[in-house]
């Protein structure tokens, strides 16, 4: 059977000082099966985008900033992850440099600059452990990973460096 995940962006806005990072608390919308979590900003890739405009226009949607500078980083395939098991494959982007005012809050909650010293401390999802370490790391070499899901529950983690 073909691979056949659903594509997205999934960014990480440092503050100008680079010791914060700009995370989304999803709690504004009950039904949301990440409510409660941080996150990063991003969603799904329209059909005519490349990611780097899916994730351009995410962060105007979700932020109201236009990047200037950003990195990719990597890329996580996530089998199983989605509400009805569908698979998911993001592309994990870190700005380093942006224009706008991001709003205290949107449609899915409220905006926070989390110390990137304590990203790891918030409510994520479980997996995000794994790979925040890749998208923060002085390493330059993107990662690469494959993060099966079962029942909300990461069940393994591997990558490769390039």
């Amino acid at each position: 059977m073909p691979y056949t995940p659903i594509i997205a962006t999934l960014g990480y806005v440092l503050s100008p000082d680079g010791r914060a990072v700009l995370m989304i608390h999803r709690n504004a919308r009950p039904g949301d099966p990440h409510l409660g979590k941080y996150n990063g900003l991003g969603g799904k890739v329209e059909p005519a985008e490349d990611v780097v405009s899916g994730m351009r226009r995410e962060l105007r949607e979700e932020a109201d900033i236009e990047a200037t500078a950003l990195t990719l980083r990597g890329t996580v395939s996530w089998p199983g992850f989605g509400k009805a098991g569908e698979d998911w494959l993001g592309f994990l982007f870190l700005i380093t440099a942006f224009s706008g005012d991001p709003p205290a809050r949107n449609h899915e909650g409220d905006l926070e600059w989390v110390p990137v010293a304590h990203m790891l401390d918030v409510p994520l999802w479980p997996g995000d452990h794994h790979f925040l370490p890749l998208v923060f790391s002085a390493d330059p070499r993107q990662f690469h990973g494959v993060m099966p899901y079962q029942d909300g529950r990461p069940v393994s983690w591997s990558y490769s460096l390039i």
